[in-house]
């Protein structure tokens, strides 16, 4: 007798793929996330290649992974995927600091974020 399965996350036509400690603030990955969403995969990475933003090649690879996820773990066809979702959340926050005139402080603070995307398969209308 075995511990019960784990019901999945997401929809049987659904694969995700989670990038945790990116070092960017979660508003700038955010609006690289902005940019792929709800667009088909191969025009999200054509953009994420193409993009000026420092972060889009880590976002890049996520999606690639994602990518991979739904082919081989959940046999799904990658010309029929979309970007379902695309979000962003906070991750730790590093406390830097420097000394300032007057025997002050000022703060710096370096924050990290992670990205979740899902890829959905959607069948094609002729």
């Amino acid at each position: 007798m075995g511990k019960a399965k784990n019901p999945r996350r997401v929809a049987d036509n659904e694969a995700m793929a989670k990038l945790r400690m990116l070092r960017t603030s979660p508003q700038k990955l955010n609006l690289v996330a902005g940019m792929i969403r709800g667009k088909k995969v191969e025009k999200a990475l054509t953009d994420l290649t193409f993009s000026n933003k420092r972060v889009a090649a880590d976002v890049k690879k996520c999606l690639q992974s994602a990518i991979a996820n739904a082919e081989n773990n959940h046999n799904l066809d990658v010309d029929e995927l979309i970007v379902a979702e695309a979000y962003v959340g906070k991750n730790l926050t590093m406390k830097r600091g420097r000394p300032r005139a007057r025997g002050r402080f000022g703060k710096i603070i370096k924050p990290f974020a992670e990205i979740t995307i899902k890829v959905r398969q959607v069948e094609e209308q002729a």
